[in-house]
């Protein structure tokens, strides 16, 4: 580190806050005020999501309030009297931190601190504390870092002068620090520039291990979904690997790869992603854009969905709009199946009326009903799986002399051989199954190969 990073508590992560007794607010605009993009996800069911997210990061939660907003005030988002009532609840529960279910200007989150008499965070203040306790990665971690400065720099900006103090270091539960803000600026700003050096670095490593996958000649399989959806359960239950996943939003942050053998002996290799949520702050997709370009570039996509959730078709549409700004089709579905996750939580008519559900589908739009816990489901998944792959992937019969060891060795290399017959005189005949754009290069190899 720096000797000028030592004004700065350069740990992002939240360890601060466990414990720490929390009030959860939820102050919506009522649907006749809501702008026409506005969230429409029912109050409760936000404010439920708002509370999860606090438990994440283990907040002792005293207290949550609904509130119902006909306008948003410049100077407190809330009303004088629902200030003055949350105020007087922070107070008599002897609250430490207020969590706003919105996004608070620094003037806002300052004059509500004053009023209430404890910290406040906003929504985008929560989901950085969760990911700054999630990172694993060096590139996560940094991910991670850069997003919080460059929140933390405007919050220093926009609401206190150069005589001011600000709060101790960048977790949103410090006490009161003792650097000048100019100093602060200065100092966040070279951290900034150190950070964005040392993830290009990073990313070009990145881009070279995916030149190196795809070049190879497994087909990439992404795992994307609304955070808690269970991609993580599901990825343990495809890979048998034992990638950390539990009931908490936000359980995986930074991506994972394994290798799966599919039904008929074909190989892919799955990633599971960081899960996907309503009211994203814009710093951490575009932070995480370089992590979620697995998705981007994956071969087939599963779309996790958690059906037993009141709220799935929300979280379903809030995915979909995440993988539109990526670039991916999300009813493309030659490349996209949606993975309908946690059937073993479904009532019978429930389950019953999913099923029918998908069977009104076209074949090749056809949802998969499965529970990653039981494993229900998980044969025809991977038969889905596996028939994607085999649409678009060209299968070859190649002969191989006897004497053509190279031959050979880069048929391995540059395909998925899926059989081999030999011959008397001691050639090979090699099955062998690639992607469309490696055709040509076989056939240029072995110019008497013939598609099957």
């Amino acid at each position: 580190m720096n000797s000028d990073d030592k004004g700065l508590d350069l740990d992002v992560r939240a360890a601060a806050t466990a414990g720490a007794r929390a009030l959860v607010i939820g102050p919506y605009l009522t649907a006749r005020a809501a702008p026409d993009d506005a969230n429409l996800r029912a109050p409760q069911a936000r404010l439920e999501e708002a509370e999860g997210l606090a438990r994440a990061i283990d907040l002792d939660i005293v207290g949550t309030r609904l509130v119902m907003l006909a306008q948003v005030r410049p100077a407190t988002y809330l009303g004088k009297g629902k200030v003055e009532e949350i105020a007087s609840l922070a107070k008599e529960n002897e609250v430490d931190l207020v969590v706003m279910d919105c996004a608070l200007s620094p003037v806002q989150q300052r004059n509500l601190e004053k009023a209430f008499a404890a910290k406040v965070i906003d929504r985008t203040g929560l989901i950085l504390e969760i990911f700054g306790e999630r990172a694993r990665t060096r590139e996560g971690a940094l991910q991670v870092e850069l997003a919080h400065l460059a929140y933390q720099k405007s919050r220093l900006v926009r609401s206190w002068t150069h005589l001011e103090r600000q709060r101790g270091g960048f977790g949103f539960l410090g006490g009161p620090g003792e650097t000048q803000i100019e100093t602060d600026r200065r100092l966040i700003q070279e951290r900034i520039g150190r950070i964005e050096k040392d993830l290009e670095q990073v990313k070009r490593t990145r881009g070279l291990h995916r030149k190196k996958r795809q070049d190879a000649p497994y087909p990439v399989v992404a795992l994307v979904g609304y955070t808690n959806a269970g991609k993580s359960t599901l990825f343990n239950r495809l890979t048998q690997s034992e990638v950390f996943a539990k009931d908490l939003l936000f359980a995986t942050l930074d991506p994972t790869l394994r290798a799966v053998k599919l039904p008929h002996g074909a190989r892919i290799i799955l990633s599971d992603t960081v899960g996907f949520i309503s009211d994203l702050p814009t710093t951490l997709v575009s932070a995480f854009r370089a992590t979620l370009e697995e998705v981007i570039e994956a071969d087939v996509i599963l779309h996790v969905r958690d059906v037993s959730h009141e709220d799935t078709e929300a979280q379903s549409a809030d995915v979909e709009r995440i993988l539109n700004d990526l670039g991916v089709e999300p009813h493309d579905h030659r490349r996209l199946i949606e993975v309908w996750n946690k059937a073993a939580l479904l009532s019978d008519e429930r389950r019953a009326g999913l099923l029918q559900a998908t069977l009104s589908r076209p074949a090749e739009a056809r949802p998969v009903l499965v529970s990653a816990i039981t494993g229900e489901g998980i044969d025809t998944l991977l038969a889905a799986i596996e028939s994607r792959m085999a649409s678009e992937r060209k299968l070859l019969r190649v002969k191989v002399p006897a004497e053509d060891g190279a031959g050979l060795a880069w048929l391995y290399e540059n395909g998925e051989v899926l059989a081999r017959k030999a011959g008397r005189d001691g050639s090979l005949a090699i099955d062998i199954r690639v992607g469309p754009e490696r055709v040509e290069r076989v056939l240029r190899r072995f110019p008497d190969a013939r598609l099957n």
